[in-house]
């Protein structure tokens, strides 16, 4: 069973929600993947997972490191699926640039954000990102709890 698509013709398979908590989001990118077959399946199915999954930059190119893919039951006998492959990302050498400068120079680091479909491809949103220190999580929780409280009085009314 997959899940609905929206409006866009994008359907989300999985989403990093630590990251937003964890990390300052300041550029947004969208990547290819470089799949098996049976990856596409798994996906298909809704089964991955990109909470320990970070973005590995080396020899020009990124790659996805830590994403879980768990491989179906009914995968072929003869290959032997690997749920924590590599997976290299398909970006533009103009990203690429972007992306390497930013975590070589200013001192980001570069972030999966969500796992998606669009058009019938896997593609996975990754950002450059700054890690948030503690008063600064505490604070963007005090304006969230804020907002709510904002939302009920105005209910209220």
């Amino acid at each position: 069973m997959t899940k609905p698509k929206s409006k866009s013709g994008t359907a989300t398979i999985a989403a990093n929600r630590k990251a937003r908590h964890e990390y300052h989001i300041d550029d947004r990118f969208e990547a290819g993947l470089v799949l098996e077959g049976w990856e596409v399946k798994a996906l298909r199915e809704g089964r991955c997972n990109l909470s320990e999954a970070y973005i590995m930059l080396r020899g020009g190119e990124a790659f996805l490191f830590g994403c879980r893919i768990e491989p179906l039951n009914t995968a072929s006998t003869h290959i032997n699926p690997d749920p924590m492959r590599l997976r290299k990302l398909l970006l533009h050498q103009r990203e690429l640039g972007r992306i390497f400068g930013g975590v070589q120079k200013e001192g980001f680091t570069c972030v999966p954000l969500s796992l998606y479909w669009s058009h019938g491809r896997a593609k996975l949103d990754i950002a450059l990102a700054k890690g948030k220190q503690k008063f600064d999580k505490r604070a963007t929780e005090k304006e969230r709890d804020w907002n709510r409280q904002k939302q009920r009085i105005m209910r209220q009314r």
